[in-house]
């Protein structure tokens, strides 16, 4: 049976994780991201500036700001999809599992196989069918097994708490889905090529608030087996859904705590005035 672990991933951590113990505190293993004083520039705009911060494995990560702060920059830079804006460059380090990401040697399509994006406005492909949209990233990397193919369609569609609702659908376009069934279908195709992290850049934002339940609540099933990254600008979501909260302001990182720490004793007071409403 071909396997995704097959499809070369140069960026690996050293040794599968283990599975949390009983009772561990999330968030008490190794980081997953390594970040050391990042800079990154859009031609002469410094849109994040001198960040470093440690975020663990198997953690929900939320990041907030008001617009424009760079948070979504940073997100990108996670997985290099940054790179694909004309004119950007960035200066530091991260280091995924140990590894540096932006070394010459490592191919940035790899990374981003390992580190998965979901985007703010939920993107079906508009020509392809439900079962299509979930396993194309298998079928790009080279997969063909039709089995196999099957097996992890409908795996990912489970793990998306899709399945129910499409597996008598799955040949239908993956447009014709609700907007909220939509963006799990996204995060269905996500996670069907088994990455280690989940980047989700306000996953939730164009959701009315049942979708947006949903959605969180997945978010929470799949931190048991991904470490997750999500950018939000709704700081209820925020306090409702992470382990740990990054506040980001004019492109910088001005705390980064535990969520409930952050939102009831924060330690900087630009902190406290953006939670409290006074600016943003």
């Amino acid at each position: 049976m071909e396997r995704i672990q097959e499809i070369a991933p140069a960026v690996k951590p050293a040794g599968a994780a283990a599975p949390a113990p009983e009772g561990a505190a999330r968030g008490a293993g190794r980081n997953a991201f390594e970040v050391t004083n990042l800079n990154v520039w859009y031609g002469l705009k410094h849109a994040v500036q001198d960040v470093t911060m440690n975020i663990p494995e198997r953690t929900i990560t939320a990041i907030i700001g008001p617009s424009g702060c760079g948070k979504s920059t940073f997100l990108r830079c996670l997985n290099r999809m940054h790179e694909l804006v004309p004119k950007a460059r960035m200066s530091g380090s991260i280091r995924f599992f140990g590894q540096e990401l932006y070394a010459p040697q490592i191919d940035p399509a790899v990374v981003r196989r390992r580190i998965g994006m979901v985007f703010q406005k939920s993107n079906p492909f508009p020509t392809m069918s439900i079962a299509e949209n979930v396993t194309v990233g298998l079928r790009l990397n080279g997969v063909g097994n039709r089995a196999f193919l099957r097996e992890r369609m409908e795996q990912s569609l489970r793990m998306s708490a899709l399945w129910d609702e499409v597996k008598d659908d799955l040949g239908k376009p993956g447009i014709s889905l609700s907007g909220g069934q939509q963006q799990r279908l996204c995060i269905a195709r996500a996670i069907a090529t088994q990455p280690e992290v989940l980047l989700m850049d306000e996953p939730a934002s164009a959701l009315d608030p049942i979708a947006t339940m949903k959605v969180e609540e997945l978010i929470h099933q799949l931190s048991h087996d991904y470490t997750i990254v999500i950018v939000t600008h709704n700081m209820q979501q925020a306090s409702r859904v992470s382990d740990k909260t990054a506040f980001f302001y004019l492109g910088g990182l001005v705390e980064f705590s535990n969520t409930d720490q952050l939102f009831t004793r924060p330690r900087e007071k630009q902190t406290e005035d953006y939670i409290s409403g006074r600016f943003g």
